[in-house]
């Protein structure tokens, strides 16, 4: 059955015009996939659907996106980066020589956060696999949290208390869209980029507002399988407390970068 594909002149051109007829026909494209960009579950025979190819050094990979979330487009990437995207995208574990077998990459949702009677504009970071700390073959476990500590992350024990300032970090937001959480250059000098989107994240009015009044932003951070995605800010706000209450939450506050 045909999809309702958009193929970009772009991804045309890497792909080549015979497999762009062929993903148009319904051949080599799901029927359902999971957005790349919001992570939601989309269907590709009911809505429209783009086309988005991550190209690395070495290393290309196909992937599908609501059409109401990003165009069709070509994104060109790190080949480390593309590699730990890979499990992500595909769903799968990537082979990859000589490499390190833990291979995540952060998933951030924006939504907001109820503390005292105000609304707080909160980011969540998750990883789609457990992080290892660098250097190291994963072998240790979970390394997430304490890497994170160690940057001045705090753990969360009650989600009613605004986290603490985390000096030399930020949230870049421009034009209404998230583009970047900025942390402390190792060597002084420029911030640069702790996680950064491949495609500018939209977030909603009330999330700008918000982040406008107070400046500041609220950036959660939790083990892979301790949030999810949620569809509702009340779930969201259930799963952080859970998360919390299992030891399984940091959280810290960085200021507003942007507009």
């Amino acid at each position: 059955m045909p999809r309702m594909l958009d193929v970009s002149e772009d991804v045309r051109a890497e792909i080549g015009d015979e497999e762009a007829e062929r993903l148009l026909a319904g051949h080599n494209a799901p029927g359902s996939y999971d957005c790349t960009s919001c992570r939601t579950p989309g269907d590709s025979e009911q809505e429209r659907t783009s086309t988005v190819l991550f190209v690395g050094e070495e290393t290309a990979v196909l992937a599908f996106a609501h059409a109401t979330c990003i165009p069709s487009q070509v994104v060109h990437v790190a080949e480390d980066q593309l590699q730990g995207a890979v499990r992500s995208i595909t769903g799968e574990e990537p082979q990859i020589p000589g490499a390190a077998p833990q291979q995540a990459v952060l998933g951030v949702t924006s939504g907001l956060v109820l503390i005292g009677g105000e609304l707080h504009p909160a980011l969540v970071v998750e990883p789609t696999a457990p992080i290892a700390r660098p250097g190291t073959a994963g072998n240790g476990g979970d390394d997430f949290l304490p890497l994170l500590i160690e940057h001045g992350f705090q753990p969360v024990i009650d989600v009613n208390q605004v986290p603490a300032q985390l000096p030399g970090w930020s949230v870049l937001v421009a034009m209404g869209q998230l583009h970047a959480v900025l942390q402390p250059a190792a060597g002084g000098g420029s911030p640069v980029a702790w996680w950064q989107a491949h495609q500018p994240l939209q977030v909603t009015d009330g999330w700008r507002t918000a982040a406008n009044k107070t400046q500041n932003v609220l950036v959660f951070a939790a083990p892979v399988g301790s949030i999810g995605q949620q569809p509702r800010e009340d779930l969201l706000r259930d799963a952080l407390e859970k998360a919390a209450a299992n030891g399984r939450l940091v959280a810290a506050t960085m200021p507003l970068a942007g507009t």
